[in-house]
């Protein structure tokens, strides 16, 4: 189904704070073509929805293992979600 959108909801730990990831995950997001968001958590982690076609969404979450050249991410919690109607890919506030 060439149609087919996913979505997923993502916490990233480790040292993702800082480190440019924000903005990282939004440009190479925008590349592949998704929509969603991300935004850093009061706790320390960084919080991102992936929106779009199933395999897009994988590829980014497979990014977002690594992250930018500072990053060092411990871990990823990675659940599925609904389409929020997010337009692009925008950085949030902080929650």
């Amino acid at each position: 189904m060439a149609d087919a959108i996913a979505a997923a909801r993502l916490v990233i730990s480790g040292r993702v704070q800082a480190v440019w990831y924000r903005a990282w995950t939004v440009e190479t997001a925008t590349r592949l073509g998704l929509r969603g968001w991300v935004r850093n958590r009061e706790d320390g982690s960084v919080e991102a929805m992936l929106i779009g076609p199933p395999g897009m969404v994988d590829q980014m979450a497979q990014h977002c293992l690594t992250g930018p050249p500072k990053a060092r991410v411990t871990g990823i919690d990675r659940t599925p979600a609904e389409d929020d109607g997010s337009q692009g890919f925008a950085q949030r506030p902080t929650v």
